[in-house]
């Protein structure tokens, strides 16, 4: 069984970013600390687990050089109050609602109680923080809300921005920002990760770390998720194409209702899209070009599929079944 992944207000320790945080630290030794940090890399690599070691620093929390550069004390008045989510000068702005549901936005409401929260001084602390998480997540008019923030610093403010696709930001707000980079540490080390929280085999360890891209916190969520399921229900379903066992797809169909059916939908698509991929890119190197458009055609399908299935609302089990019947076209037309 795998950990359940924390929440990045309750991790403690950050390893492979010590580049990052001794840059943040260096700006406030050298009273040099900018109003706003655009925190980007892959998905799962600590951009929010920085954020909040960060908030912690600034909100006056007790050092543990012990948990790293930026660590604190978890005894810590501060800590706790951050990990209650009840601190008076700390705000975080993202998808997951105060009822613990995910939204499909940050709304533009939230966005703009950013600007009452920097209005006021800081309560207890020497700063007022604020953490948007993910600013990707922000549509049009929150994203405007916040560069209105950007765009007058407040005085004793400082805002964190995590994003794992800076290119999709307004270029208003990029420029408003003091970017630190995030890289992916690696699969060896996010194996020996996944091995210290869970009781993972090596090989299912190393599976997830390539899923991951090297990245821990998402091989750790890919863990939580059952992604090793997900990628032998893929499996299955390519190595026996054209016939498929109709009944453990109707399983799979099933699986797909519910609140929950979504995310197990996007993670067997992004399975079959992997292997997929995986597959077409041998058979290009190795100059096998039979069916192989049908097959770059059904694996651009299935990348858009999960995207159009929530973004219109349509019935998960119809779109899975359009797409085992394209897979089989794909793979009799090989």
């Amino acid at each position: 069984m795998s950990a359940e992944p924390v929440h990045p207000r309750d991790a403690f320790r950050l390893d492979g970013a010590e580049e990052q945080e001794n840059a943040f630290l260096d700006a406030i030794n050298r009273g040099r600390l900018h109003h706003a940090w655009l925190l980007t890399g892959p998905e799962g690599v600590g951009k929010a687990t920085f954020a909040f070691r960060a908030a912690r620093r600034l909100l006056g929390a007790r050092p543990d050089p012990a948990n790293g550069i930026l660590g604190s004390l978890g005894s810590d008045p501060v800590v706790r109050q951050v990990s209650a989510r009840s601190h008076p000068d700390l705000m975080v702005l993202e998808r997951v609602g105060e009822d613990g549901k995910l939204r499909k936005v940050i709304p533009v409401d939230e966005a703009r109680r950013l600007a009452e929260f920097f209005s006021q001084t800081p309560a207890t602390s020497p700063y007022r923080v604020a953490i948007i998480d993910a600013a990707d997540d922000l549509n049009v008019n929150s994203a405007n809300a916040i560069l209105k923030t950007l765009e007058e610093p407040p005085p004793r403010g400082v805002i964190f921005l995590v994003s794992h696709a800076p290119g999709r930001l307004l270029p208003t707000i990029r420029s408003r920002c003091r970017r630190l980079a995030f890289t992916a540490p690696g699969e060896a080390m996010t194996v020996d990760f996944l091995q210290a929280q869970s009781d993972l085999t090596h090989d299912q360890a190393a599976r997830l770390a390539h899923m991951a891209g090297g990245a821990p916190g998402l091989a750790l969520r890919l863990a939580a998720a059952d992604a090793l399921g997900a990628d032998d229900a893929a499996h299955e379903i390519l190595r026996n194409l054209p016939r498929l066992d109709e009944g453990a797809l109707m399983l799979l169909a099933d699986s797909f209702r519910g609140p929950e059916g979504q995310g197990r939908f996007d993670l067997l698509f992004d399975r079959l899209s992997a292997q997929i991929h995986t597959m077409a890119t041998t058979q290009a190197m190795a100059g096998v070009g039979d069916g192989l458009d049908r097959w770059v055609l059904a694996w651009e399908r299935l990348r858009v599929l999960p995207y159009q299935t929530e973004g219109v609302n349509l019935d998960r089990a119809d779109a899975f079944w359009t797409a085992m019947r394209e897979l089989r076209s794909a793979a009799a037309a090989a």
